[in-house]
């Protein structure tokens, strides 16, 4: 039985009805926050793509925004009804995890609510996610293979690093390490690694198509190997390496 008088019930029944009509009128009005169309609609393109990562990016934070915004109304919806289903059997204003009256003014400020203050179950978040989210996963950060024993594939870092490569708007002192930059050509992520080759006499060895007449291209990786004296010491340096290390 209700411990609320008939005034009460009749008083929060009403302010739930309100909340219901409102609720309703809203959803009904802006599509379900706009879900009822498809993003390609929203945005006026015949593809959901864009032609910049970030623009994409926006459209699905917005995206997201619009489901939780539209989860949150339709969870309300359910509270009220739920609420409304108490009353007609008669056991509204009762905790349902106790049993004991709930205060009339915790009612007025929360008239969805089924529980007392001290049995209020835990919120938790929600799972629904986007289904652009799709188009994007798995992100930059999970595409890295360099921590993974025995891979050496194409990654994302790479990725990055072929754009970094063409120039950012960082400085010198914006550096992971600016003490070993040469250069501003030099000044994109682990710049100095190995790229397309294991070991830096590959770099700079070369022979013809049949496989005769060594050659050496004195690249900048041929005279850091000269002066650091690794590897076979068969190559001898030449004037312009050794002056480059003097």
């Amino acid at each position: 039985m209700s411990p609320l008088s008939a005034q009460q019930l009749n008083e929060l029944k009403q302010q739930l009805l309100q909340e219901k009509n409102d609720l309703e009128r809203r959803l009904d009005q802006n599509g379900s926050y706009g879900l009822i169309q498809s993003l390609g609609d929203q945005t006026g393109e015949l593809s959901a793509y864009d032609n910049h990562p970030a623009d994409l990016g926006s459209e699905v934070f917005e995206r997201a925004k619009d489901n939780a915004l539209n989860e949150n109304s339709e969870q309300q919806l359910d509270d009220i009804h739920l609420a409304l289903s108490h009353i007609e059997s008669g056991d509204y204003g009762n905790c349902v995890t106790c049993g004991k009256p709930i205060p009339f003014e915790r009612l007025k400020a929360i008239p969805t609510t089924l529980y007392c203050y001290e049995h209020v179950p835990d919120p938790h978040s929600s799972d629904r996610r986007p289904v652009e989210e799709r188009l994007l996963a798995p992100p930059y950060g999970r595409t890295s293979l360099d921590e993974l024993p025995e891979q050496n594939q194409f990654d994302g870092e790479d990725a990055w690093q072929i754009v970094e490569s063409w120039g950012t708007s960082n400085t010198p002192a914006m550096q992971e390490n600016p003490n070993v930059i040469d250069g501003y050509n030099d000044m994109y992520i682990e710049s100095d690694e190995n790229d397309g080759y294991v070991e830096k006499m590959e770099s700079f060895l070369a022979t013809d198509i049949y496989g005769n007449n060594v050659m050496v291209l004195r690249n900048k990786a041929y005279r850091e190997y000269m002066h650091s004296g690794e590897g076979d010491p068969a190559l001898e340096p030449d004037a312009e390496a050794e002056d480059r290390f003097e």
